[in-house]
């Protein structure tokens, strides 16, 4: 059987027609289960907002159940506003009561129409090898880059192993969330038996400040199982060329808004080509991978134009009065 997909959604509705419009293209998608966990309202502004998304949600699904565009199409609407680290992390734990793999998006992640098909592999491949806890749809890297092609990593140009995780577009097995996943309560229980050193590695050496997250309330459910996967020595697999495009960053614009002040590295269209895979029986990070990803997360991924360079400063310069 196939791994399901988990969708949550909350207030953006035309993000979220995008996301199931892009799944439903999927190789593999009349074959999928979906599963989609729709948060409340905060106030009566965002019911309004959630009560339009339900809305789309129910004549989509009407739409792909005549067109048996999905194998099945579930959804789930929270009576009351559960926020998006508990209405993720009680989902996650839903699905896996009947399922034993699990494959989760958020309402602005556009996938490839392979990428069903590349998840399903990697499960598969990887499934006896507990080490491998992850399977990422994004990269903020691109290994098919000209420059990079004659760099032979340590395992294959088309993806490859790293400690860090990425929450767009991913997925795991049952038994390794189950074992490893804690959704911590504080930062001193966050980082328990962590030294300066790994406080260091799991940041890239200060350019990847991921724990800042953990002074949070409540705490991100992604930094909480990066920093598991970390302390159980795990492994994520992820492509060479990213499956997926985060649309939603700057409120579904795709960073049109900030076009003539910056971009953004790491956006790129998703693969329009199946990703091939092979398995590799010990799995290794390769350290030529993490320079280069410590390169490409800095400032976020943010790189400036000339103007962007020029007001930047000029805010900094006001701020600092």
């Amino acid at each position: 059987m196939l791994s399901p997909v988990a969708l949550f959604v909350y207030n953006r509705a035309d993000n979220m027609m995008k996301t199931l419009e892009c799944l439903v293209l999927n190789t593999l998608a009349s074959e999928t289960e979906l599963y989609v966990f729709s948060d409340g309202g905060k106030d009566p502004k965002s019911w309004q907002q959630v009560n339009q998304v339900r809305q789309k949600l129910h004549e989509f699904k009407q739409l792909a159940d005549s067109q048996k565009a999905l194998k099945s199409f579930t959804i789930i609407e929270r009576p009351h506003n559960y926020y998006l680290e508990r209405n993720i992390t009680e989902g996650i734990a839903q699905v896996f009561e009947t399922h034993d793999r699990i494959i989760v998006l958020e309402d602005d992640i556009c996938t490839s129409p392979y990428y069903l098909q590349y998840m399903n592999h990697a499960f598969e491949l990887y499934k006896d090898i507990p080490k491998v806890m992850h399977v990422a749809g994004f990269t903020n890297l691109n290994l098919f880059d000209t420059k990079l092609k004659n760099h032979k990593t340590e395992n294959h140009t088309a993806f490859y192993f790293t400690p860090h995780m990425s929450g767009w577009g991913w997925g795991t097995w049952r038994d390794r969330w189950q074992q490893h996943f804690i959704h911590y309560q504080s930062r001193k229980e966050a980082l328990q038996g962590m030294t300066a050193q790994d406080l260091n590695a799991i940041q890239y050496g200060g350019v990847f400040p991921c724990l800042k997250s953990l002074d949070k309330q409540p705490i991100p459910w992604d930094i909480c199982w990066e920093i598991a996967i970390y302390k159980a020595g795990g492994l994520c697999l992820t492509p060479g060329h990213t499956l997926v495009r985060n649309i939603g960053l700057q409120n579904g614009t795709h960073f049109r808004s900030f076009s003539i002040l910056q971009r953004y590295e790491f956006d790129r269209p998703p693969l329009d080509t199946p990703l091939p895979l092979i398995r590799i029986e010990n799995p290794q990070k390769d350290p030529h991978i993490e320079t280069l990803f410590a390169e490409a997360i800095r400032d976020w991924g943010i790189r400036y134009t000339m103007l962007g360079k020029i007001i930047r400063y000029l805010y900094k310069k006001i701020k600092s009065h």
